[in-house]
């Protein structure tokens, strides 16, 4: 069995040669490094992209929009220029992507995303979701395949924090915790820090 150090490597350097530059090639590796440690199947789907662009390489993308419609586009370059921008796309919220090529490929920059603005995000294309979670997790919904050579639409959707549980639960929850508060005493006031210190000021 590859190490996750062997995937990233091989990864980067097989994206070099069909094209990227080092730098991408350097995120590149360690995307698919992300996907296979959540057991996501990002070496076979970049093996086959990889072979699709060695000839004709894809267009870079330079700015995310609300909808961005290219005529096909390229996960790598979408993925790299949304975690780039993700601050300022915070804002937009809802961000889609149309005819991208091996989709799956565009989801560790997305968690990566995640994790730099704090907020869960939802990604979705055909019938499969994926919630990543500041790049610890990502839980998917629908996988019916290993591979998706195209998809006609990703939909992300940059998530506002709230809490799982009801404000009554958190209420019920704490008045118990207060059951282990100690009353103050002068006793535990004397061996609090600091105390018997002179104050040589």
């Amino acid at each position: 069995m590859q190490s996750l150090s062997e995937v990233d490597t091989t990864s980067k350097r097989a994206s070099k040669a069909a094209g990227f530059s080092w730098g991408i090639a350097e995120e590149i590796g360690k995307a698919i490094r992300s996907l296979e440690l959540f057991g996501l199947p990002g070496v076979i789907n970049l093996n086959l992209y990889l072979k699709k662009v060695k000839k004709r390489h894809p267009n870079k993308i330079n700015k995310i929009e609300k909808d961005n419609k290219n005529r096909v586009s390229c996960p790598i370059y979408s993925g790299v220029a949304f975690l780039d921008q993700c601050k300022q796309l915070e804002a937009i919220k809802t961000i889609k992507f149309y005819n991208v090529d091996y989709p799956l490929l565009i989801l560790p920059f997305i968690s990566k995303a995640s994790e730099i603005l704090g907020k869960k995000i939802l990604m979705q294309f055909n019938s499969t979701s994926f919630l990543t979670n500041f790049n610890r997790s990502i839980l998917s919904k629908n996988i019916d395949t290993q591979i998706c050579r195209l998809t006609n639409e990703i939909k992300i959707e940059i998530l506002e924090n709230k809490n799982s549980f009801s404000e009554k639960d958190w209420k019920e929850l704490y008045k118990l915790s207060e059951e282990t508060f100690v009353e103050e005493t002068e006793s535990l006031r004397s061996k609090g820090a600091g105390a018997g210190l002179t104050d040589n000021d």
